[in-house]
């Protein structure tokens, strides 16, 4: 994967209008082995569709991943999108809450889950949380103005 491949990869993929959950993700072009650490870029998804913010992450990586890039979530939050009054705003958090599957894992306890970007418990996989934290809205929010330079695009930490 050369750098040249990731400038294929669009900054700012969202919904054209609603409230929706997004994700920051950071897309790492894999270096052949044994290079060091390769180039990176940071892109912007946003869907309605998505019930929780892992829904997203979770397609997008394994659609870059099947491209030969590795993908990290570097938090979520909120976007509310108003096409017409060519607004958009950008806020909140990914918090941690019970997964699909919760409390099925059969060798679940104290101490057995990850938090944040691995929704899964460390002994069998079963997904068990789900939650990013707060992606940095200044970085979304810039990716988002170059994507939408008529618009007014703003970020606020408030609110979930």
């Amino acid at each position: 994967m050369a750098a040249a491949d990731l400038a294929q990869i669009p900054e700012v993929d969202i919904d054209s209008d609603g409230v929706f959950k997004y994700v920051l993700i950071r897309v790492h072009a894999a270096p052949p082995s044994g290079a060091p650490a390769s180039e990176n870029k940071e892109i912007v998804r946003g869907y309605k569709w998505a019930e929780y913010h892992a829904d997203i992450y979770d397609k997008v990586s394994g659609e870059l991943q099947r491209k030969g890039f590795d993908c990290e979530c570097l938090g979520g939050g909120r976007i509310s999108h108003q096409s017409q009054a060519r607004k958009i705003h950008v806020y909140g958090y990914s918090m941690v809450s019970p997964g699909p599957g919760a409390g099925a894992c059969a060798l679940g306890g104290p101490g057995r889950l990850r938090v944040l970007q691995e929704a899964r418990c460390r002994a069998c996989s079963t997904a068990s949380l789900q939650g990013f934290g707060r992606a940095q809205h200044s970085v979304s929010t810039e990716k988002i103005r170059a994507k939408y330079p008529d618009y007014e695009v703003t970020w606020a930490d408030d609110g979930y």
